[in-house]
């Protein structure tokens, strides 16, 4: 299979969609199955060109200067030098510029298009879009999600619980149940004391680890508050957060509220092949809270490197945690989490046995075995367009059988 994926994102911009694209990229590769990507610039970060990937003009994205806006005639005007290359599918993987410049783009080549779902929107829109009633905001991402979803032959939906969610609001598209897997063999060794040691954290004190992109919709607010009350119980306990994003400023301000100076340390984007895996390895727990989450990889990464986890259980995360035995999953509740991440840093045994059996966790949600998954819809995509019969337009589907069986591999 030849792979033609558009996304409104990718490395060097870091977040769970570059992760899996590229993770998804990497295994489908190795599995005999070409990719090209098309992508925005980034300025100098990506002036020198990369093996397979179209790099977009584009321009920063108001509120949120990380991200880059495509320039979706330029994605359009590449049909011609496309058209030649053997392309079987196109993928979009983000609902902005690249879903309706990827449509456009499908037509123009005559291809199938697959999309993946990766964001909750209904949880997300509301805090780009402050001046919107909340209301409102969830009313436009459901709809605009409906409409989206028409246009694809395939969903690919990382969670059971984002594609009920998509169905309760009369998304009818064949979609599966595929969640991006993890590259285990990146995700070992790492030296947690090289990272105390670094930052100067005493060996012995109790570390909380937090890695994500610093937004709003990653619910870090609700993780400080945990922290203030577990620090009256556990007075040294450190919070380390990685990461950046539009929230950093706000999330500094919140935890010097809270008087969580000295027990908050902000330490950046880190190196994944290095200082991350350090940073992580570092913590006594990983704690999480996110309710937007389709997946929660930042879980996996965890638990393959054997740290315990401690995380609410909602969308894609509950997914992750529903049989973890390295996990702990705690209420949506600040208290509640707060005295669940209490009583787990009380207790080295239980501890070591939840850190013993968290690379178990991991190893099932391999990168391979998501790939082999998602070259099948590939094939089988690809063949019903080239079907006698076949429309060119949409695919809808009433969920049935097969959503079920996808949700149950999941």
């Amino acid at each position: 299979m030849r792979i033609l994926m558009v996304s409104d994102v990718s490395f060097p911009r870091v977040n769970g969609v570059s992760t899996s694209i590229a993770t998804f990229r990497q295994s489908l590769a190795e599995l005999g199955h070409d990719s090209v990507l098309i992508a925005p610039a980034y300025g100098g970060r990506t002036a020198v060109p990369e093996a397979d990937v179209i790099r977009v003009p584009a321009r920063p994205v108001p509120r949120d200067p990380e991200d880059r806006l495509m320039s979706a005639r330029a994605v359009r005007a590449l049909a011609p030098r496309l058209a030649a290359q053997g392309f079987d599918v196109v993928h979009v993987h983000t609902p902005f510029v690249a879903h309706y410049a990827g449509i456009a783009l499908a037509r123009a080549l005559g291809l199938p298009v697959v999309e993946t779902y990766h964001t909750f929107f209904e949880e997300y829109l509301h805090h780009y879009v402050p001046l919107l009633p909340r209301v409102a905001t969830r009313y436009l991402a459901r709809r605009l999600s409906v409409s989206q979803c028409r246009d694809v032959a395939a969903l690919v939906v990382p969670s059971a619980q984002m594609l009920a969610t998509l169905r309760g609001y009369g998304v009818a598209a064949r979609a599966e149940v595929l969640p991006t897997g993890i590259d285990l063999a990146r995700f070992r060794g790492g030296d947690g004391a090289r990272f105390r040691a670094a930052h100067g954290i005493p060996p012995g004190r109790p570390v909380l680890v937090h890695i994500s992109r610093v937004a709003h919709e990653k619910n870090i607010d609700f993780v400080l508050e945990a922290v203030a009350r577990v620090r009256a119980r556990v007075p040294d306990v450190l919070l380390v957060i990685a990461g950046e994003g539009p929230a950093l400023g706000h999330v500094r301000r919140r935890a010097a509220a809270l008087g969580l100076d000295g027990s908050v340390l902000f330490v950046g984007y880190l190196a994944r092949d290095g200082a991350l895996l350090d940073c992580y390895r570092a913590g006594d727990l990983f704690v999480f809270a996110s309710r937007t989450e389709t997946q929660g990889l930042v879980l996996l990464e965890a638990l393959a490197l054997g740290v315990p986890v401690v995380s609410t259980a909602v969308m894609g995360t509950a997914d992750v945690l529903r049989d973890a035995k390295g996990a702990v999953i705690a209420p949506d509740e600040v208290g509640g989490f707060a005295d669940t991440v209490a009583g787990v840093l009380a207790d080295p045994a239980r501890r070591a046995r939840l850190a013993a059996a968290a690379p178990a966790d991991a190893a099932g949600w391999s990168a391979p075995a998501m790939a082999r998954r998602l070259a099948t819809l590939y094939h089988s995509v690809a063949a019903n367009h080239a079907a006698p019969g076949y429309s060119g337009r949409r695919q809808e589907e009433a969920p049935g059988d097969a959503d079920r069986v996808a949700a149950s591999d999941a």
